[in-house]
């Protein structure tokens, strides 16, 4: 079965179980089902070995909340079943064989400046959607960045860098543009929002992934917050994603999908060269991107493609008790080997 025909297929298929009820794909009762189901099918769809499956393995069972939501309060506003009707009515499948060539793995998009260059110069690619990256799939929530981190790692992939996010969202990468400078002598925070107040005020051109102004309808963000929900708890607050790709609009230039609503996502902010991502460096502190599930109904924070947050829950990717919530969620992104050289460019 190909990668694509995984991604499409029930749920239960890719288990080997038998639904009652004919074709809608029913939610596992617990979190450890949700999660068996998932790995079943992020093995499938990306061809993952033995050893990244194990690797994968590891990081789930050694969290207590990892996963597509706490299914006893989570209220799903679509179906895996209603999301592949509506991609197979759009021809949307999120399949690029131009981008596939260059990344050499599915559902990624190259990360370049089309104004100066050709996907085949590109050396990073961000995943299509979110983790686990497969079509109509819930994306894998209440997730710490050192978590991310670490399934990124497991798959051969690693966290994308702010600038690597913003690029894939406004379609265009840019050179890395942190103000190295107004970090230097300064905590983590004063670092942050010095840093962000600059880059912010630099932004000229403010667009989202599908166009110049915000627009309700676009994206998966149309969902509804439990009332239930008060500082972002397990019990009461749920996890109320669309299935991923389900709004085929919802994308930016460059193809990446669901970069406003749905999950907001860990993305790795240096504060230092030496902690950029792409540089396989340390990594540095966390920051929120994107937008998510209720923003047609509620937006509590700016979610233009380049701007920069607040230190919000602020901390070391790769601390123990780095954030995590029931609607953050995180994509990778994967650094390509150079070109060989030519006879024009020795």
């Amino acid at each position: 079965m190909t990668a694509l025909a995984w991604a499409l297929a029930p749920v239960a298929t890719l288990l080997g179980l038998a639904l009652a009820g004919g074709g809608e794909d029913l939610e596992a009762a617990t979190r450890e089902g949700q999660n068996e189901a998932w790995m079943a099918a992020l093995v499938a769809v990306h061809g993952l070995t033995p050893e990244q499956a194990a690797a994968v393995r590891a990081v789930v069972e050694g969290s207590d909340f990892l996963g597509q939501g706490n299914p006893a309060v989570t209220v799903r506003p679509m179906s895996r079943e209603q999301c592949r009707q509506r991609l197979q009515a759009a021809g949307e499948d999120w399949t690029d064989p131009t981008a596939e060539a260059v990344c050499g793995r599915p559902y990624m998009r190259p990360l370049y400046d089309p104004a100066t260059q050709a996907p085949a110069q590109a050396r990073t690619c961000i995943d299509t959607l979110e983790f686990p990256d497969i079509p109509c799939e819930y994306p894998v929530v209440w997730v710490r960045a050192r978590e991310a981190q670490e399934l990124c790692r497991a798959v051969g992939k690693r966290l994308c860098d702010a600038h690597e996010w913003e690029g894939g969202c406004q379609g265009a990468l840019g050179p890395p543009d942190y103000r190295w400078d107004l970090a230097k002598g300064q905590s983590p925070n004063a670092a942050v929002q010095r840093m962000r107040a600059a880059h912010n005020r630099a932004q000229t051109d403010r667009r989202w992934s599908y166009g110049p102004a915000f627009r309700t309808g676009v994206c998966a963000q149309d969902s509804t917050k439990l009332s239930t929900c008060s500082g972002g708890s397990w019990t009461g607050c749920g996890s109320n994603h669309y299935p991923a790709g389900s709004f085929p609009t919802c994308q930016s230039p460059l193809g990446v999908a669901d970069l406003n609503g749905n999950a907001a996502e860990h993305m790795n902010l240096p504060l230092s060269p030496d902690q950029l991502a792409s540089a396989g460096g340390p990594l540095g502190v966390t920051e929120m991107k994107g937008s998510w599930f209720i923003w047609d109904k509620y937006q509590a924070h700016e979610d233009w493609c380049r701007w920069r947050a607040p230190y919000w829950h602020g901390g070391r990717v790769m601390a123990q008790d780095s954030h995590r919530n029931y609607h953050l969620g995180f994509r990778c992104c994967l650094d390509l080997p150079d070109p060989p050289p030519s006879p024009e460019n020795p």
